[in-house]
């Protein structure tokens, strides 16, 4: 029995195209996306607790 090859057709021509070859490798570092937890708070650190001697004893 000869097995008689049949000439591919398109859909199959681009599959192989699309899906012929791996993707490319990724790295574990340009995976990871760092951003801090929270947003820092300027209102935070605003109070100042020795702030009346300042104004009421001048």
């Amino acid at each position: 029995m000869s097995h008689a090859e049949k000439a591919p057709d398109a859909a199959a021509v681009l599959r192989r195209v699309r899906f012929g070859k791996l993707p490319e490798r990724i790295r574990l570092e340009d995976t990871v996306e760092e951003q801090p937890a929270t947003t820092p708070d300027s209102a935070k650190d605003a109070y100042n607790p020795d702030e009346w001697l300042v104004r009421t004893c001048l």
